[in-house]
């Protein structure tokens, strides 16, 4: 992390650079969410024109202008090639304030552990800039995959938060620094 402040947009691994989306990304925006197979548990993301990838990036954009931070871009290091997106947005949950943690890849980055070092390295961010929101990941029951990404990244199934989400019932995952902290304020 770079300066500490939110603002501080670049997330760094050890295989991994994390940066704040720009229109140059609106292609891999539009790639990653047109193909059918990154979207199977979530068909209601999925995008049929590059119009639409355009429009979701103004949200992204206009997220990252009001919070000061988002989803951002995932690279390999020296790499000018997207990985995918992982990042953090504003959400209620049970009539509480929650950050969902998100995280899309495309099909040629499966198998290779990045969404879990993108997804963990968002997940240290939010507990050290946003400590006070509870993190949550909502998870399709037959993810399997997505299960996985979410442990690794900290988070642990908090079954009593539980709840339908836009495309069936989600499983929800609680980050565990959010198990001390806010697992009351959200529901549990």
């Amino acid at each position: 992390m770079n300066d500490g402040s939110p603002e501080a947009v670049d997330l760094k691994t050890a295989r991994l650079v994390l940066r704040r989306p720009t229109p140059a990304d609106v292609d891999a925006i539009f790639a990653v969410h047109r193909d059918p197979e990154t979207c199977t548990h979530n068909p209601s993301d999925a995008l049929a024109r590059r119009a639409e990838a355009e429009d979701l990036y103004r949200r992204w954009d206009d997220q990252w202008q009001r919070h000061g931070y988002g989803y951002w871009v995932v690279r390999r290091h020296g790499s000018a090639q997207q990985l995918g997106f992982c990042g953090i947005k504003p959400m209620e949950l049970h009539g509480a304030p929650v950050l969902n943690l998100f995280y899309r890849f495309a099909t040629s980055a499966w198998g290779q552990g990045f969404a879990g070092e993108a997804a963990g390295a968002v997940a240290t961010w939010a507990s050290r800039h946003l400590p006070d929101l509870p993190l949550i990941a909502r998870v399709r029951p037959a993810n399997v995959a997505s299960q996985r990404v979410a442990t690794r990244a900290g988070l642990s199934r908090a079954q009593h938060l539980d709840t339908e989400g836009y495309d069936g019932f989600d499983w929800i995952y609680l980050a565990h620094h959010a198990n001390r902290a806010g697992a009351h304020e959200a529901g549990g």
